[in-house]
């Protein structure tokens, strides 16, 4: 293994700490419980999100003005305890309330949801919705549904400019799960992620294999096959996405993530061989983002994601952020 590190049971608090020391005059560091939040409490509803290490930048990295208040890590892809969301809770509430955008697994619905009870019980007004974009298994597979994945980064850019604008708590929860209502993503893995400590890939795929609509997580996909070209990729994962929501006619908003070893001359590739299919299929784009928003460690592949856009969505969209990996 061959990694930038220190100790791997430190992972997770030594790269928060230089996030902090990266962006001292907005991000702060809550020692203790692997939270970053911003430096200044707002006064109006704070959305929180987080999940496992491992998804860099995702959350931490979408903490700041007009997404996320603050964000909780748990260990490399494990849920964050209780604990660790309830001081983030606790940090950031102004009074107004707050959101919790939460990905579709089993160990963050439960934790995020006994800490928002915690926080309830404290006379605390907390909501939550869930993102659970991923077409690549049906909703049934898990016990809790399906995934959530890479859509998760537009959840946190239309809930946190929502809540940026002064809306109230039932307004933002309503406009997060209008996203999540029109957002659906699908992926593919060409090799596995190593975990720092585990020391070795934690799945095989064969030298000319790659494995379509495998989890962030390592989690099994739909179908391993041959090593495809860029246009292919495009076509299986885009088919998968129209198959599954209906976006005939309509404006969309575009995310083509790396899982972190992918090179972006490769995501750019893949971004016109979008481009062009969903031109064929009478969809306009509106805006595309492009490089590692949701990644898997060093795993290489990609996912591809697709929001359905009306006005709201669109202004909300567009709304200002400055964030360590969004900033417009």
């Amino acid at each position: 293994m061959k990694k930038i590190i220190n100790k791997p049971e430190d992972v997770v608090t030594e790269a928060l700490i230089g996030m902090q020391e990266a962006y001292p005059d907005k991000l702060e560091y809550i020692e203790g419980f692997e939270v970053i939040a911003r430096k200044k409490k707002e006064d109006k509803v704070a959305v929180i999100s987080g999940g496992g290490a491992g998804h860099e930048p995702l959350h931490a990295g979408f903490v700041g003005k007009g997404m996320l208040d603050a964000a909780v890590s748990g260990n490399v892809f494990s849920s964050p305890s209780p604990d660790r969301i309830g001081a983030a809770i606790e940090r950031m509430d102004s009074g107004k309330g707050v959101l919790l955008v939460i990905k579709n697994y089993s160990g963050d619905i439960m934790n995020f949801g006994l800490a928002s009870d915690l926080a309830e019980a404290d006379d605390r007004t907390v909501e939550s919705v869930v993102v659970k974009d991923d077409v690549a298994v049906p909703d049934s597979t898990y016990s809790t549904g399906r995934r959530g994945i890479a859509g998760t980064v537009f959840v946190h850019k239309i809930a946190g400019a929502k809540a940026e604008s002064g809306a109230s708590l039932s307004e933002v929860k309503a406009a997060a799960e209008k996203a999540i209502s029109n957002i659906r993503s699908m992926g593919m893995a060409m090799t596995p992620c190593i975990l720092p400590a585990v020391g070795k890939p934690g799945f095989a795929l064969g030298e000319d294999e790659i494995e379509i609509g495998m989890g962030i997580h390592g989690e099994p996909g739909v179908e391993k096959t041959k090593v495809k070209s860029a246009k292919e990729v495009a076509e299986i994962l885009l088919e998968k996405i129209l198959a599954d929501y209906d976006y005939s006619g309509s404006e969309v908003a575009v995310l083509v993530n790396g899982l972190g070893g992918t090179p972006l001359m490769e995501l750019y590739i893949l971004n016109k061989e979008v481009q062009e299919y969903l031109k064929a299929k009478g969809i306009r784009v509106y805006k595309t983002l492009v490089g590692n928003y949701t990644t898997a460690l060093d795993m290489t592949g990609c996912s591809l994601t697709l929001m359905k856009l009306d006005d709201e969505l669109k202004e909300l969209l567009d709304a200002e952020c400055d964030t360590p990996a969004l900033k417009w």
